[in-house]
């Protein structure tokens, strides 16, 4: 799947719908950072959605930042911050979550549960309820 056709690249669409403005994606801040490599490197991290004009970064967390997924966690390989890749998304995401609001920048979390959803996490695609549920989440956390 291209990334286009991704749940993550719909969730944001419906974002810049409801804000109307455009997203960055895939957004970098110079305050944002991985833990140092072995050469004491540290990359930038992403986030998902930034609007720059409403100050708002929006983090759409799928099903396995919150449970145990083997195809994304890589168990039997250790990252730069030596443990398994689920063990550093979720160090990364408490990174995020305490970051962003200490730059004075509003994070918003979606997960497909707050949407329409199969079991599995995928989003269905139901544009009209999915656009009033995301136009009720950005306004609750403001």
């Amino acid at each position: 799947m291209n990334r286009e056709n991704s749940d993550e690249w719909y969730v944001l669409n419906l974002c810049a719908d409801v804000l109307g403005e455009e997203v960055s994606r895939q957004h970098t801040f110079d305050w944002l950072l991985g833990d140092p490599d072995r050469a004491g490197r540290q990359r930038r991290l992403q986030v998902d959605g930034y609007w720059s004009k409403h100050r708002i970064v929006v983090e759409y967390r799928e099903i396995q930042h919150d449970q145990p997924v083997a195809h994304f966690d890589k168990p039997d390989r250790l990252t730069v911050s030596g443990v398994h890749r689920g063990e550093q998304r979720a160090i990364y995401d408490r990174r995020r979550d305490e970051l962003i609001p200490a730059h004075g920048l509003r994070l918003v979390v979606i997960r497909p549960s707050d949407l329409a959803s199969t079991s599995q996490g995928r989003l269905r695609r139901e544009r009209p309820s999915d656009i009033e549920a995301v136009r009720r989440i950005l306004a609750a956390r403001e």
